[in-house]
Formats: C-alpha cells, sequence, structure tokens
C-alpha cells in the first residue's frame, strides 16, 4: 500500500547513487549513463520515493515553457518515471506523479507535459493526449529540389543564432518547447545512444545580417544504406524552406534516406514537388492543465472579442473543480471564477481543446464535453489553431 511510502526530493549523493540503478534497470540502459543523466538534470530536480530510509522510485522534473497560440505558457516537463522492480504494483509511479502534481500546483506552474510509458497510468492523474512528434522519411532520389535559393553556411550547433532562429520558429505552432537545457544538451550529445563516432554538423540557411532557418544532421551507414538524420531545424521563409530541401538533395550521391521529426502533416512536405515523403512513427505525447485559471489566462488566443463560460471537474486538484469565465479581447484573456458552465468537462477533457488536439465537436462525439452547439461553435473559434506538436524527446 502506497501509505508506507514517503516523497520528496533526493537528500544526499548515497540516493542519488540509488536512483541511479533504479533508472538504468528500468530503461535498459548502463549505470553509468543514468548517473550522467542524473547529473545533467540536476540532483535538486528529481522527486522520488522512499520506503523508511530506502529509494523506491523517482522521476525527473524540467521547467520549460510550452507555445500555445503564439504564447509561451509555463510547462514542467515530467521524465524518467521510474520503480524498482521489487516496489513495482504497489501504485508508487501514480503517487509519485500525483504528488509532484500538487506540488507544481503549489507553485503556480501553467501545464505537465511528458511521453508515456503507459497511458492509462497518467489518465488516472489528469493527463490526456494534447499533440504528436511523428517519425519522417524521404528516399533523397524523391526530393527533386535541385539546390538551395539562400546562402549556406556551416556554424556551431551551439551558437547563438541557432538559439534565436528556433525561439521565432517554436512560437507559430502549438506544442513546441522553450527548450530545457537538458533537451538542448540531448540534441546535441543524446546521452541514451552510444557513442559510435557519428559527428553532427550543423548549417544556417541565409544572410549574415538575417539568418532564415537551420540544420542539424547526423549520418550513418545501415543494412539498408546510409541515412541522413535531422536532428534539428528552424525554416522561417519558403526560401528558407526550398533551401532546407535543396541543401538535403545534394546528400543524394551518398545519402539514401533522409529522417526527421515534424507533425503528423508536415508544413515542410508542402514544398516537395512529389508526395515522396512518408511517415514512419508517430508517438502522442500528454498534457495536464495543472492550474486552469494560469494555463487559460496565459495561452494565446485568436483576435477576437469573446466569452466563454466553462464548468471543470478534477478529482485529483479541487482547486480547479469550479465554473470559469474565460474572457477574451485584442489576443490576450482574463479568467474569472463564477458564470454559467457552458461548456461542461474534466480537466482531462480540457487538455485536447486546450491544445488543438481536437475539435470541441469532435470532442463531445467522443464524450469528453457537453454543450450546446452554440456554444460549441464559439470553443471552436477560441481554440482553432494548427495541430500541435513538438520534435523533441525528453
Amino acid at each position: 500500500m502506497t501509505e508506507s511510502f514517503t516523497f520528496g526530493t533526493l537528500s544526499n549523493a548515497t540516493e542519488a547513487e540509488r536512483l541511479s540503478t533504479i533508472l538504468a534497470q528500468c530503461f535498459v540502459s548502463q549505470p553509468a549513463l543514468s548517473s550522467r543523466y542524473v547529473d545533467r538534470v540536476g540532483t535538486e530536480n528529481f522527486v522520488v520515493a522512499r520506503q523508511g530510509s530506502e529509494i523506491a522510485g523517482g522521476l525527473a522534473t524540467l521547467e520549460m515553457g510550452q507555445w500555445f497560440g503564439g504564447r509561451c505558457v509555463p510547462m514542467t516537463g515530467i521524465a524518467a518515471v521510474a520503480v524498482a522492480p521489487e516496489y513495482r504494483g504497489r501504485d508508487v509511479a501514480i503517487e509519485l506523479v500525483r504528488y509532484t502534481l500538487e506540488q507544481l500546483f503549489d507553485r503556480g506552474v501553467a501545464l505537465s507535459t511528458l511521453y508515456p510509458a503507459a497511458q492509462k497510468l497518467y489518465r488516472l492523474a489528469g493527463y490526456e493526449q494534447g499533440g504528436c512528434r511523428c517519425v519522417w522519411e524521404i528516399a533523397t532520389e524523391h526530393i527533386h529540389i535541385s539546390k538551395p535559393l539562400l546562402p549556406v553556411r556551416r556554424a556551431p550547433a551551439q551558437t547563438e543564432s541557432v538559439r534565436d532562429l528556433y525561439q521565432q520558429y517554436a512560437r507559430r505552432d502549438n506544442g513546441t518547447l522553450d527548450r530545457h537545457p537538458h533537451v538542448w544538451q540531448n540534441i546535441w550529445n543524446n546521452l541514451f545512444v552510444p557513442d559510435d563516432g557519428d559527428s553532427l554538423y550543423t548549417y544556417l540557411f541565409g544572410y549574415s545580417s538575417g539568418f532564415e532557418g537551420y540544420i542539424t544532421l547526423s549520418q550513418k551507414r545501415l543494412d539498408r544504406g546510409t541515412i541522413l538524420h535531422v536532428r534539428d531545424y528552424a525554416v522561417l521563409t519558403q526560401a528558407a524552406g526550398r533551401s532546407f530541401w535543396g541543401f538535403l538533395n545534394a546528400h543524394r550521391s551518398q545519402v539514401d534516406t533522409v529522417r526527421w521529426h515534424g507533425s503528423s502533416i508536415d508544413p515542410l512536405t508542402l514544398l516537395l514537388p512529389e508526395q515522396g515523403a512518408y511517415l514512419t512513427d508517430c508517438l502522442n505525447w500528454m498534457t495536464r492543465i495543472v492550474c486552469v485559471e494560469t494555463a487559460l489566462a496565459q495561452r494565446g488566443y485568436p483576435l477576437l472579442s469573446a466569452e466563454l463560460h466553462l464548468q471543470v471537474d478534477d478529482d485529483l486538484l479541487p482547486a480547479n473543480r469550479d465554473r470559469f469565465i474565460l474572457s477574451i479581447a485584442n489576443r490576450q484573456a482574463t479568467v474569472t471564477r463564477g458564470g454559467r458552465g457552458d461548456l461542461k468537462l474534466t480537466v482531462a477533457g480540457l487538455v485536447p481543446l486546450y491544445t488543438g488536439l481536437m475539435s470541441p465537436q469532435v470532442l463531445q462525439r467522443l464524450g469528453y464535453l457537453e454543450a450546446s452547439e452554440e456554444t460549441l461553435a464559439l470553443a471552436r473559434q477560441i481554440f482553432a489553431t494548427s495541430t500541435p506538436w513538438m520534435p523533441d524527446f525528453f
């Protein structure tokens, strides 16, 4: 029973070493790599479960932001949820997550996002699917864009120009991250992929007076041919997009396949002359609305004047269990308690509406919310945006 467990932060090096061992066993990793992961994230950013003096499990918290409606909403990423084998089956993982959410609420955090190993588990804590991370591939012989439109310049991956371009690119889509330093490090040096000599290359598209995009890539020879993996990128203009493809096309004599992470309907593919790119994998991330008032107030909205009345139910965080009035003017929102509760939903049901993953009409058909046709039409206007996605895994 979880009543015998207590929760808190790591208190010393011995506990950090024990947690590293649990992580290595849970994620089939080398203990040294798990120890480096704990050091990189920072011991102060781990929450652990204890039974007496023994560490039973833990998770990492990554303070970031996530872009919705053109505004960056404070978000804490949850990662590396791990429980020692001898403590599994005793609700340790779900209680760890619930404890962490209570702490995040007390700190006023708006959102929490994670990649689920077990979706059913996180739904018990109020998480729901919020967006996607898809893997795309294209054979270089199918690109058919002969050359970049912009100058291409080699650059260090860890440069301010790259960071600035990423921020400009990320703010345009729903779900993309204001990245934690660990996420940046994972692009440049993935701890959990053995070092097999792969080199990382970064190139800027444009002129020194104003770059319009970049690409960071690595290359690997496999049994089925050479693959070029786009580790990171930003494309701000059509010229940068065509330069992205023209630059990759120039690798066709040595590279068979290009792989990148994108949305389920990826805008980059629109620039290709033919439909040669295809999806090979897709994983949906999950989000939890930690503080309803803060999350609604800090999101961006379309240019309209509107007032939406919501009634939210939350089994875990009672302060979210209330009626709210969302008032929008000049793309800014204010949130007050009270109102009619025209749109009735759980805190989990609010997630795919808030992120833009599903329309309110679809969510009503699936039983996630209840509202009149008039209220559904208004909610669609307020939350209608592009498909939420992110290229990052954490």
